[in-house]
């Protein structure tokens, strides 16, 4: 019989992982998934391939957005939309090569790091956008910056189109 507080140990139900949980079914808590160096490094491989297809997706929707606003309504259509589409493809970029050079070194993945990350994001985003704004002047297309910006924010239905999205 186990004791109180003993942890009890069981087959994962694809039986490729070890389900360990601390307290019993009825205590409400969640079980730890137990995964093997291999299994670690399959889904940390995936996790950088998803980080690499989300941007590389984003960069083809700025660069669509770019040019059919450069066809549509001239050069500074599409400088703007360019602009647009930069201010949140850089951050972005940045954002997932930390986690992906996070992901290679043990210990280094942490909530904190992901959320200061995304404040950083976010952040940089809106800098960028201002900066935009005030050097730009009425230079800028902000229908085409617009575009530029919501385009490349939904790159990821690329992924979704070619389920590729992992």
């Amino acid at each position: 019989m186990r004791k109180p507080g003993e942890p009890v140990w069981r087959a994962a139900p694809d039986a490729s992982a070890v389900v360990q949980r601390e307290t019993s079914p009825d205590e409400g808590t969640a079980p730890r998934v137990m995964l093997t160096d291999d299994e670690r490094a399959r889904v940390k491989a995936r996790a950088r391939r998803g980080l690499v297809n989300a941007v590389a997706a984003q960069g083809l929707m700025a660069v669509a957005a770019t040019l059919a606003a450069w066809a549509v309504a001239g050069a500074a259509a599409g400088w703007s939309a360019l602009a647009g589409a930069g201010a949140y493809l850089l951050p972005n970029a940045l954002f997932a090569l930390r986690l992906h050079l996070a992901a290679r070194i043990p210990g280094r993945a942490h909530p904190f790091s992901f959320l200061f990350g995304e404040v950083f994001k976010l952040a940089a985003t809106v800098l960028l956008l201002w900066l935009v704004a005030r050097t730009g002047g009425d230079a800028v297309v902000w229908p085409a910056l617009l575009a530029g910006l919501v385009c490349t924010l939904k790159g990821y239905v690329l992924l979704l189109m070619f389920r590729r999205l992992s």
